[in-house]
């Protein structure tokens, strides 16, 4: 592009009017301006896509994992830390250096899962207190909004069990520092232990609460 001048080294009215013209025509470094333009959003659709498509994945794989592993408890004499250590060795693979926590809690019946100890709630707050009685369900000497046992309990009881998979993102989205930070996927299935023995029944011993 030639932008042409006067002799006195000033732009005169017509001269300006040829430059304004030269310069709505030029499209001299229109690509690299529209590339920078699109590429964050490009780059941004194409990380984003591949963080969406391995959480997702990652979720899948540890819902079948826990489904697996708690189907494994529910046999007389399963090995609950080898069970544990089997959703780790699923999990790694797809999010390197995750986190595995499990949790189990233990219920007499299905009808039992998060439910609360029986009391008189005498005054309707929906606790136990103010030297309410109550009947100790689980055994631990005092009331539970939860009547469940921690653990894998034994034969006959129904059991909550839970995986929670914490990791980084093997795909960190740029510009955006919420999608950067460590993710969290929790699975739970319930099963019911075999028949093995008989089923211990729930406690029936009382108490007042405090």
């Amino acid at each position: 592009m030639i932008l042409r001048k006067n002799s006195g080294d000033r732009l005169s009215g017509n001269n300006a009017l040829v430059l304004a013209r030269q310069l709505l025509r030029a499209s001299d470094g229109v690509t690299i301006i529209e590339f920078a333009i699109v590429a964050p959003v490009f780059i941004l659709l194409v990380i984003g896509g591949l963080d969406m498509t391995q959480m997702v994945y990652a979720n899948s794989m540890l819902r079948g994992a826990v489904e697996d592993v708690a189907r494994s408890a529910t046999l007389e004499g399963s090995d609950l830390t080898a069970a544990d250590d089997k959703i780790r060795d699923i999990m790694n693979p797809v999010l390197p250096g995750v986190t595995i926590e499990t949790d189990r809690v233990s219920y007499f019946d299905f009808a039992d899962i998060h439910r609360a100890e029986q009391w008189a709630d005498d005054d309707s707050d929906g606790t136990c207190n103010d030297g309410e009685a109550y009947v100790d369900e689980n055994g631990n000497g005092q009331w539970d909004a939860d009547v469940g046992s921690n653990g894998n309990g034994s034969a006959s009881d129904v059991v909550l069990f839970t995986a929670t998979a914490t990791y980084s993102p093997v795909f960190k989205v740029p510009f955006v520092p919420g999608l950067r930070n460590d993710r969290t996927l929790t699975a739970s299935s319930v099963r019911k232990n075999q028949p093995f023995a008989r089923q211990d029944d729930p406690g029936s011993a009382a108490g007042t609460c405090p």
